[in-house]
């Protein structure tokens, strides 16, 4: 069964009385919808609704929540939340020798030896299961990656920069990391306000190409005007964080978009909900 030792990953705990009413005062997540045995995305956002930091948030016991994040940032997400905790009852740490194991397929807990196995809610179209103990040897991290550009999971780091994207330009509305129904959190205005009038133009996207894509990073043009940005890359396969509305009026006028000086194919996730705009942008405004 295929898996993968994701070595960059962190654990960071917030346990106590007030855990749950602090954190859903402040994260993405609705923490009401969150069930055992599930690990759902979030962000912790600006106050202009850009993502500072994105994870994935699980109960560990009543009153106890994991947060999984990029290793590399977790000591200025704790520093974050501490800013946040105020007079609350909360203990937030981050854990020490966490291994973070995935594994996929038909029977995705057959590699998995801890007794705790999370299913990862991103994914809608397989089984796909984290653990946080280690495996029987390191598994295989391109088809960990392959998996995720085929689904359009897109993460920080690999897809965008932290500070740089809005919670619906990498589908956190699609994958269940935005609460629409619940109170206020940080960011929440400009988030709602996106969601409410329809406006968000920037969408990920699954790109494709004849041969090899070019590396992560690599400018998306049309007309040698700039569409999007290249990120994560599996041989002909990757994802794209792009403007939706350029991408339309692209295919209406049947123009090539371009990967660097490669030709490709810019397509919706099957599983999300949107779609490309009706209305699109000017020659003068692309």
């Amino acid at each position: 069964m295929p898996f993968a030792l994701l070595k960059d990953r962190a654990l960071i705990s917030v346990s106590g009385p007030d855990a749950e009413h602090f954190l859903q005062n402040i994260l993405t997540t609705d923490l009401d919808t969150l069930s055992p045995g599930e690990a759902k995305p979030g962000a912790l956002l600006a106050p202009q609704g850009k993502i500072l930091f994105d994870f994935l948030i699980s109960r560990a016991s009543e009153n106890d929540f994991r947060l999984e994040c990029r290793a590399d940032i977790a000591e200025d997400f704790v520093r974050r939340l501490m800013l946040y905790r105020l007079r609350a009852k909360a203990e937030i740490a981050k854990q020490d020798q966490t291994l973070v194991t995935v594994a996929w397929g038909d029977d995705s807990t057959a590699s998995l030896s801890d007794s705790t196995k999370l299913t990862d809610a991103r994914f809608r179209d397989v089984a796909v299961r984290r653990v946080y103990s280690g495996a029987a040897g390191d598994g295989d991290a391109e088809a960990w990656q392959a998996l995720r550009i085929a689904n359009g999971i897109a993460e920080s780091g690999s897809d965008y920069q932290l500070g740089d994207a809005f919670p619906h330009d990498v589908l956190l509305d699609e994958t269940g990391g935005i609460g629409f129904k619940k109170g206020c959190y940080v960011g929440q205005e400009v988030v709602s306000r996106m969601q409410h009038r329809g406006t968000a133009r920037r969408r990920v996207l699954i790109a494709a190409a004849a041969g090899s894509l070019p590396p992560a990073g690599t400018e998306v043009t049309v007309n040698g005007r700039p569409v999007g940005i290249l990120g994560s890359v599996s041989g002909g396969r990757g994802l794209a964080i792009a403007r939706i509305d350029r991408v339309k009026a692209a295919l209406d006028a049947c123009d090539a978009i371009m990967a660097g000086e490669t030709a490709i194919i810019l397509a919706i996730p099957a599983w999300a909900k949107f779609t490309l705009p009706r209305d699109t942008v000017s020659a003068e405004e692309a």
